[in-house]
């Protein structure tokens, strides 16, 4: 990759605090113009990586450089080449949108004579226009995000970090933020977003999978789901479901098997050979199989998969 292209170079990033790793030599870069996800559970260890790499938590060791700064030597330089949007609500609720704004184009030090344009120019992307003067308590919580993310970019940093962005936000404002998400990418910001919805991870060019603070796997959606699979996968439905997933850890040719919903994904070496098998083996132990097929893998089994196999919890049979 052309050094000009890319956005973020992490090289071997460790984070402890005390005796805890919070990141584990996590090594990735990130191109221009990507949308770059970050996918685990909560405590995994993306935040903090986020928190290095803008600039508020100085690494262990490693190195990383973001924008063309060290992140270690020149926090303050990174600081003013990105924009950055946490995980909690960060504007002020007792203030107007409009105040907000103004706000924070003063913290980004936003030229006085392009304040005005680059505000409006918020608004209209955020959805925002005419609602200014609301109070920002007032506003829904996808308002609020929207908002926040307005704010965030009102310098047009060429990186954006976004920090589980939508939690607690419904179903149809995530889908309105992401398509803001897709907006900027295409017009060459770097957006660099933790999540841990494994459906939103679906809107990222490339991922990184963490757990423990260890990257455990890293491609688009669809390498993912094609490469980290050690095996082909089954959709079971059955009853009980407590007494199947049990049953099932000790079945024939089972590498993996978990509840998802009100069925089980059973991971197998072949999909044709363990139909037939399992179906038997279930019905042999009194579960009652409604359904049994194969199914491509979700990045949830992909992590699952993932997962266990760092836990050592099953060994293929």
């Amino acid at each position: 990759m052309n050094t000009a292209d890319r956005s973020v170079l992490i090289d071997s990033l460790v984070k402890r605090f005390g005796d805890f790793t919070a990141v584990d030599h996590i090594s990735l870069e990130t191109r221009r113009g990507e949308i770059f996800g970050f996918l685990g559970p909560n405590g995994a260890g993306k935040s903090t990586t986020i928190r290095v790499l803008c600039g508020l938590l100085r690494p262990t060791s490693g190195r990383a450089t973001v924008a063309g700064f060290d992140v270690a030597r020149e926090p303050e330089s990174v600081r003013q080449h990105i924009g950055y949007m946490s995980q909690k609500f960060s504007l002020y609720n007792d203030l107007k949108v409009i105040e907000n704004l103004r706000l924070f184009a003063g913290l980004y030090n936003v030229p006085r004579d392009l304040v005005d344009e680059r505000i409006a120019w918020a608004l209209e992307m955020a959805n925002l226009k005419g609602k200014e003067a609301r109070m920002t308590g007032t506003l829904p919580s996808g308002w609020k995000q929207r908002l926040a993310l307005g704010c965030a970019v009102l310098h047009r940093p060429p990186i954006i970090f976004l920090d589980e962005p939508t939690s607690g936000v419904d179903p149809i404002s995530r889908r309105q933020f992401w398509d803001l998400i897709h907006q900027m990418a295409a017009e060459g910001v770097t957006v660099f977003v933790t999540t841990h919805y494994m459906e939103e991870a679906e809107y990222c060019n490339r991922l990184a999978m963490i757990y423990r603070g260890k990257m455990v796997a890293l491609g688009t959606p669809t390498e993912l789901k094609q490469k980290s699979m050690k095996g082909e996968l089954l959709l079971i439905e059955c009853e009980p479901l407590g007494v199947a997933v049990e049953t099932l850890q000790g079945g024939p040719g089972v590498l993996d098997a978990a509840v998802f919903g009100n069925a089980l994904h059973v991971l197998v070496p072949n999909a044709g050979v363990g139909t037939a098998q399992l179906q038997a083996y279930l019905v042999a132990h009194e579960v009652q199989v409604s359904k049994i097929e194969p199914i491509r893998p979700s990045l949830e089994d992909v992590f699952v998969a993932l997962t266990s196999e760092r836990e050592g919890r099953k060994e293929p049979v």
